[in-house]
């Protein structure tokens, strides 16, 4: 059972961004302090990941766990209108692998990372991002 009304449920749903998140912003302005450039929400790339570096191939996606699935098999499933919701995950994380499958054989570089990653563990996410660039400018 929800603990909110439908009406007040429609409106925190409506406010959920689908770009321009705190964790996107969070590692934007992180990797621009670090003298990296990127194109956000590039829709000349397939899937429009978040970030790109073109030139080296680099798509970087960063995934809401409720939207993208995370522990998906372990989680509680929603309750509230399951039907949708259920579906829309399932083919959310679908898409999520048909974007990298055919991102991969145009030999891109694909990082994914949690939004609640970039919040806790920030640096780590650097390094990963950091370590992809400098193999891909090595090649």
């Amino acid at each position: 059972m929800d603990v909110h009304d439908p009406e007040q449920r429609s409106k925190n749903m409506r406010a959920i961004k689908s770009t321009a998140t705190k964790a996107e912003i969070t590692l934007a302005k992180a990797l621009w302090n670090l003298g990296y450039r990127y194109r956000k929400n590039n829709k000349t790339v397939f899937g429009k990941p978040d970030f790109t570096f073109k030139k080296l191939k680099i798509a970087i996606f960063v995934d809401s766990e409720f939207f993208h699935g995370k522990d998906w098999e372990t989680k509680k499933k929603p309750q509230t209108n399951p039907e949708f919701w259920i579906k829309k995950i399932e083919r959310n994380m679908q898409r999520d692998i048909e974007v990298n499958a055919y991102l991969e054989s145009q030999n891109w570089k694909i990082l994914r990372f949690w939004s609640n990653d970039i919040k806790k563990n920030l640096d780590s996410c650097l390094l990963e991002i950091q370590n992809a660039i400098t193999k891909r400018q090595n090649l």
